[in-house]
């Protein structure tokens, strides 16, 4: 899953962003309202986690610009206002969540789960693709009875691709939503992954689930599935 930090202290906003990649998130930072703006406008995220004193453009203008765009998106408001009308009026702006500062990384964690549940489409927590489980409380993945052990990256990148069987997903969609906006290295760092995930979720078992679709991307299906590329359903 991707997040956005919209956070102007520098030193905050790294923390935060570091505790967060360290429980197998995507994030990406802006330092101020109007590069918040532009990385909402660019990117897919699936929890926003907003400041109110920003520069340029402020939490709560942001926040009611977003609410005019994207309806849906979860936003977790992370600020020093601690006032119960502030609270008040950024519930009514469109917050989902409000979270006031000094706060414990426990609690901000166990708020930003709590939000991606409810998210903006209907979650579940355990992603089953035949023999193959995913379990997002967790973070277990097995394939029959036999535990899978995965890297943070690999995990991130099977849940994605787990997240709608049988859909195709390009190498540009799986970059942006499980690496950094920031990301600058090897270009075929997709492809080399998906490697990795296949020597442990695939090759020890005689049905293979992580299936390319050449000149496309990737899915993960079972047999009975079938492909969806653009529109159309192959077999």
């Amino acid at each position: 899953m991707r997040l956005l930090i919209v956070e102007d202290d520098p030193k905050l906003a790294e923390f935060v962003a570091r505790g967060l990649r360290a429980e197998r998130f995507a994030v990406d930072v802006a330092a101020d309202g109007i590069a918040g703006q532009r990385f909402l406008d660019s990117y897919s995220y699936d929890l926003l986690i907003l400041d109110l004193m920003l520069p340029r453009l402020s939490g709560t203008e942001l926040l009611r610009w977003l609410r005019q765009h994207r309806t849906a998106l979860p936003v977790l408001v992370l600020t020093a206002r601690d006032a119960t009308q502030d609270k008040v009026t950024h519930f009514e702006a469109g917050a989902d969540d409000y979270l006031t500062k000094p706060f414990d990384f426990a609690e901000l964690i166990v708020r930003v789960r709590a939000l991606l549940r409810r998210g903006p489409v209907e979650r579940t927590d355990v992603l089953r693709v035949a023999d193959l489980e995913l379990n997002r409380l967790t973070q277990q993945v097995r394939r029959g009875p036999q535990p899978i052990e995965l890297t943070a990256k690999e995990y991130a990148l099977l849940e994605y691709l787990m997240s709608s069987p049988a859909r195709v997903f390009s190498r540009t969609m799986i970059l942006e939503h499980v690496w950094d906006q920031s990301f600058e290295g090897v270009t075929n760092i997709v492809d080399v992954y998906v490697r990795y995930l296949r020597r442990k979720v695939d090759d020890p078992f005689p049905i293979k689930l992580i299936h390319t679709v050449r000149g496309v991307g990737y899915c993960v299906r079972d047999a009975e599935h079938r492909t969806e590329v653009t529109g159309m359903l192959s077999p």
